[in-house]
């Protein structure tokens, strides 16, 4: 797709400011990326985190588990009962992914891309077509960029619910297909 500069088009970067400003320290990118593969509680995190070398106390794990928190990227799963009280375990709902794909690969990307679009489409249709008014009330409620000129809030909305709609597919047969 050609923009009005004249340039391609060639992706979409999401920087949502709720998940980057909690990501922005590496400890915590760490902590979504060990509560991805288990839930634990603090005192588990802080283990893993020493496992990977790094040392800090288990209060400033703590800390920043509650920033994810805060920020909706980690939930409480469960509560433990036990002698010194509740334990809280934590899950990552989200996964943070920070890679480049090597130059190489961009032939494939493209077929890949090609094979795809056809229901990407169809999908963008179905969504703007059928959802107008919810996607107009969402981009409604959206707060203003101070440093944008343009605001492109259907992008960001009609992206974010075809990646949350990516994730919960991806899960889905991964989960059915680790069963058999």
């Amino acid at each position: 797709m050609s923009t009005s500069n004249g340039t391609e088009l060639e992706d979409i970067a999401v920087r949502d400011t709720r998940v980057s400003d909690a990501i922005d320290e590496p400890m915590r990118a760490m902590i979504l990326d060990i509560l991805a593969d288990e839930t634990l509680p603090a005192s588990g995190v802080h283990r893993r985190l020493a496992d990977r070398g790094v040392d800090r106390t288990e209060n400033t794990v703590r800390h920043h588990i509650n920033e994810l928190r805060d920020a909706g990227l980690v939930d409480v799963v469960r509560f433990e009962e036990g002698r010194g009280g509740t334990t809280k375990h934590y899950g990552a709902n989200t996964t943070v992914l920070s890679y480049s794909l090597p130059d190489s690969a961009d032939p494939d990307i493209e077929e890949l891309i090609e094979a795809v679009r056809p229901e990407v489409e169809t999908a963008l249709a179905a969504l703007t077509d059928e959802y107008g008014d919810v996607i107009d009330d969402i981009t409604g409620a959206m707060e203003p960029c101070e440093h944008c000129r343009t605001q492109k809030y259907e992008t960001y909305v009609l992206l974010t619910v075809l990646r949350r709609a990516f994730v919960e597919a991806y899960h889905d047969g991964h989960v059915q297909s680790d069963r058999h």
